[in-house]
């Protein structure tokens, strides 16, 4: 077993390190549009998910986590610890000031590596309304608190590249501008497996972090190195129909991964993390054990478009469970500080509490109400999107100015309450929940209100 101690988080840090072996390796991973129902271990049928399955009849699998509706804002959420009202700049921007949780866990120690997905410093295309104000304004990888990177979509849209079929992404170490380069024949999530196994055996004794925002199964909807059709050197098509080949092989990702610490007698003592940026893609349909055919929700504020998987496993240090306590995207934060044996510092507020007892059903600190403070404005492609500010409990969920929803015993449900015929529960939850909004909007500056080329919108 290990033993956890101390820290600090805000622009430096304090720390006074414990010996490396008594500090747990940690893996964190993002995937990229999944819902809970894409999961059998959720009730899901639709998808053959063995390996996520496994990881979660294993370790803690949440029944209430919580996720943004759309990536940048859950990213930008669960790296800071901050709501997104506290922090928001634009689509596909992290603030270059912000302290991330690669800044701490490096400051404390740790060696870090981020693998996948960045996309969080230049977002708009050069031709986009607007885009000369935003464009390279965001933080890139080298200032992000990663001692290594290997991304896709880390330099501009136009410079993308693949991050499938052929993958290009943008490589270097801490400070380096970093070179990009391709992998042709191969595929994008072998290749950044490959590399979080090759950083964990390169750092025997270090305590490491590695943070991996999954490609997967975000559009474009495309083959798979297990699809029938799958060749890489041929254009790759696009089709629906390629969606339950990205989930599934999401899973077999995960499974791969799990596999090389197991092979190097390391998968009881890593804690791997598996959560979603948002729910599963508005185009695909899925299905329940239950027998409800559930509509992707991506980009809404509906429970589809916000109720993730939360799996957490580690058996040196976690009974198998299932666990109900609610997570949002703010509450990785202090958990990994935790676990690294770190202590937050006040100075800088962040509003992610710890779900780290949870793990071992010990008292602690529990979230009782979950905030969302979501517009993806401005940014390219975000001109059909408004402003949702809300909260819930596991019961229930309040729109700010907006309607009271039930949540039923059926996940991703949620039915409107009358107004007029609210019961007494009704009311104290109503009440509850307000309060709540109105606490986290006190005192708080709220980005101003603008379409999705950043002009300011008259109400």
């Amino acid at each position: 077993m290990f033993r956890l101690v101390f820290y600090v988080a805000s622009g430096l840090l304090c720390a006074s390190v414990v010996a490396a072996a008594e500090r747990p390796n940690i893996i964190l991973i993002l995937a990229d549009d999944v819902g809970i129902e894409g999961l059998g271990c959720y009730g899901g049928t639709s998808y053959r998910t063995p390996h996520l399955d496994q990881m979660a009849a294993e370790g803690v699998r949440f029944t209430h986590a919580y996720a943004q509706p759309l990536c940048t804002p859950t990213r930008v959420q669960l790296m800071t610890g901050k709501y997104n009202h506290r922090n928001w700049r634009a689509f596909g921007i992290l603030d270059p000031q912000e302290t991330t949780f690669g800044h701490a866990l490096q400051a404390s120690g740790y060696a870090t590596a981020i693998f996948g997905k960045w996309q969080l410093e230049s977002y708009d295309p050069p031709d986009w309304p607007g885009a000369a104000q935003r464009r390279g304004t965001g933080m890139h990888p080298k200032h992000a608190g990663f001692d290594e990177y290997a991304l896709f979509h880390a330099l501009h849209t136009e410079d993308k590249g693949s991050r499938y079929a052929n993958p290009t992404m943008l490589e270097g170490r801490a400070g380096s501008e970093g070179e990009l380069k391709s992998y042709p024949g191969g595929y994008g999530e072998d290749v950044w497996g490959d590399k979080i196994l090759d950083f964990l055996d390169r750092h025997p004794d270090q305590p490491s972090f590695v943070y991996y925002p999954m490609a997967l199964p975000h559009w474009p909807f495309q083959p798979t190195p297990r699809s029938s059709d799958w060749d890489p050197h041929q254009p790759q098509p696009t089709d629906l129909r390629y969606s339950v080949d990205m989930i599934e092989y999401m899973d077999t990702a995960v499974g791969n991964l799990l596999g090389g610490l197991q092979q190097r007698d390391r998968a009881d003592d890593t804690i791997v993390v598996f959560y979603s940026d948002n729910g599963t893609h508005l185009d695909v349909f899925s299905k329940l054990k239950d027998g409800r055919t559930i509509q992707g929700g991506k980009a809404t504020p509906q429970q589809t478009g916000i109720h993730v998987p939360l799996i957490v496993r580690c058996p040196d240090r976690f009974e198998p469970a299932v666990c109900d306590a609610l997570v949002d995207a703010s509450d990785f934060f202090p958990t990994l500080m935790h676990w690294a044996g770190t202590r937050q510092s006040s100075d800088t507020p962040r509003d992610g509490i710890s779900f780290a007892s949870q793990l071992n059903g010990q008292t602690g600190p529990q979230r009782q109400i979950a905030f969302f403070w979501y517009d993806p404005r401005p940014g390219w492609d975000k001109q059909r999107f408004g402003r949702s500010v809300f909260a819930l409990n596991k019961n229930y969920k309040l729109f700010r100015g907006g309607p009271l929803m039930r949540l039923t015993d059926r996940p991703l449900e949620a039915i409107e309450v009358d107004p007029q015929a609210m019961t007494a529960t009704d009311l104290a939850a109503q009440a509850e929940l307000q309060a709540y909004i109105d606490a986290q909007m006190a005192n708080v500056t709220e980005p101003p209100l603008v379409d999705a080329y950043g002009q300011p919108i008259k109400l």
